[in-house]
């Protein structure tokens, strides 16, 4: 059957879970039908990223035949979880049974019984053989500006990233400072700042090819962004004119490289529960408290630090944002500042910025520090930079799912094993095929979201699907890669071992799994409020 007919059962498939979880949830509340919530999440996150496929697909008008391989493929692998079972994690298979739609998944199967019942062997083969030749599905964007784009960022991750990225990480060493200017030489750091504040004035598409492009790099360089991206997005949307004027420029050239001072020891994404104190003294603020997780906190010029401001407001109602300059520590002496200390929280992937522990003992900060001049809104100015952050988040994913990609087909095609390279193998050939599908979809998606940012409505379901399967695809394109290298994939030696470490992240910081899950589910069925 043509993909467009089976894209409209899938949807039709979509209606009826949420007709079905709407039920359920008129009469329980959604943490008690968790697993059914969440399921049909990544329901309506796979039907949505079929949309997106086929929307790439067609846009290509047929010029690449590898394109509609890929979304055959995408298609029969979508519509045969959708009807048997959704792998929401490694040991959790969501079934239509868990929602009651036992009878809807079988329609479902039978209108797509052709697709279903095609043996896709061949076609998997055919995409790794293409692959090996070095033919790659279509990724223009139709633009030649944004073509170019990619262009550049990716001729600089392959010349002052990839050469560098592993000896980084097996060091445990912060990007370097040349590397960093090099960035802001780009404009990384201000692509979606305005032009009037110095920044390049584009939007969360143009932050996702960025993103993309470094992070297949090294998330680490993909990520160094973020911090600006959140900063900057505080600041414009929230933040009084003098505080725009004074920041926003200085982040744009690179000149203040932000950190986002938001998690507690204890809170996780319970950001109602936060305990870090700022009370006003005198001309500025005092603060006290201990934050945790917190990325490239030492190096940084500017915190943007969520803080309990008003005590006797519960919840969000009484968390305020500040903008707190600190000076840039150093090795020796990472926290130089009076009334800061930190230590570092050694981790497995995810390096070139490092983590930190923080703590702070009546540090201060000046009376302009509040955001917007206002107090009890930090949660609210907060919330408005998740779906940017998200999105984000995705196109990370989608570089690193790349980047796995194509560690795990180098070495298949290296590999030698009874007379032949293993690329030839079945089993091998299928990861590589499947993998490139997943990264298409991921990618396809993520492109949906920032679209959809870029357009001015409010996007936190997409920017959530697009994370939420961005970071999936990920992980198991690491994993299939890993398993390609066989042993020497578990050697430290090996890139891949630092890119599975890498993708293991991408489903617990900014917004775990279940997070995004909940959020889709939530806004799907009880409506945007």
């Amino acid at each position: 059957m043509e993909i467009r007919a089976a894209l409209a059962a899938a949807q039709a498939y979509r209606a009826t879970a949420q007709e079905a979880l709407a039920a359920r949830l008129a009469a329980n509340p959604i943490d008690a039908e968790q697993r059914a919530a969440h399921g049909f999440a990544w329901v309506a996150t796979t039907v949505a990223a079929l949309e997106a496929v086929l929307d790439w697909l067609e846009a290509g008008r047929g010029d690449n035949p590898l394109d509609a391989q890929v979304a055959t493929l995408a298609f029969a692998e979508g519509i045969g979880q959708l009807a048997g079972g959704l792998p929401m994690g490694q040991n959790e298979i969501f079934r239509p049974a868990d929602l009651g739609i036992g009878a809807a998944a079988r329609t479902l199967a039978d209108a797509c019984v052709d697709l279903l019942d095609a043996d896709h062997a061949a076609m998997r083969a055919a995409i790794a053989a293409a692959l090996a030749e070095g033919h790659w599905p279509s990724e223009t964007l139709h633009d030649a500006d944004l073509d170019a784009i990619r262009d550049q960022y990716r001729r600089f991750t392959e010349t002052e990233i990839i050469p560098h990225a592993h000896g980084w990480h097996l060091a445990n060493a912060l990007i370097p400072d040349a590397t960093v200017q090099a960035m802001a030489d780009l404009g990384t750091f201000g692509v979606c700042i305005a032009e009037e504040f110095g920044g390049l004035g584009l939007g969360k598409l143009v932050m996702c090819i960025v993103t993309e492009e470094l992070s297949r790099g090294w998330i680490g360089a993909g990520s160094l962004g973020t911090r600006s991206e959140i900063a900057g997005e505080l600041i414009a949307m929230g933040g009084t004119d003098a505080q725009k004027a004074e920041w926003l420029p200085k982040i744009a050239s690179g000149e203040i490289l932000p950190t986002a001072v938001f998690t507690e020891p204890d809170t996780g994404s319970d950001l109602g529960a936060l305990q870090t104190r700022a009370r006003r003294v005198g001309d500025g603020w005092v603060i006290d408290g201990a934050k945790n997780w917190i990325t490239h906190a030492a190096r940084s010029d500017l915190m943007t630090l969520l803080a309990r401001t008003v005590p006797d407001a519960k919840g969000y109602a009484g968390l305020s944002m500040l903008l707190v300059p600190k000076p840039r520590g150093t090795e020796a002496d990472p926290f130089p500042a009076e009334g800061m200390s930190g230590s570092e929280i050694e981790v497995l992937g995810y390096r070139g910025m490092r983590e930190y522990a923080l703590q702070f003992d009546a540090m201060q900060a000046p009376a302009d520090a509040l955001l917007g001049g206002e107090e009890g809104q930090g949660f609210k100015q907060l919330m408005r930079t998740f779906e940017g952050a998200r999105i984000q988040t995705a196109a990370r994913a989608v570089g690193v799912a790349r980047r796995a990609l194509e560690l795990g087909l180098a070495y298949a095609l290296a590999r030698k094993q009874f007379g032949r390279a293993i690329v030839h193998f079945p089993r091998v050939a299928d990861k590589l095929a499947m993998s490139l599908v997943d990264f298409v979809a991921a990618r396809e998606l993520s492109y949906a979201a920032a679209r959809a940012k870029d357009s001015g409505k409010r996007c936190d379901i997409e920017a959530g699907m697009a994370k939420l399967l961005g970071a999936r695809a990920a992980w198991s394109n690491a994993d299939a890669a890993l398993q390609i290298h066989g042993g020497n994939g578990y050697a430290l030696e090996y890139e891949i071992s630092r890119v599975l470490c890498d993708a293991r992240i991408l489903n617990i910081f900014e917004g775990a799994a279940e997070i995004q899950a909940q959020v889709i589910a939530r806004g799907l069925t009880a409506g945007r409020n």
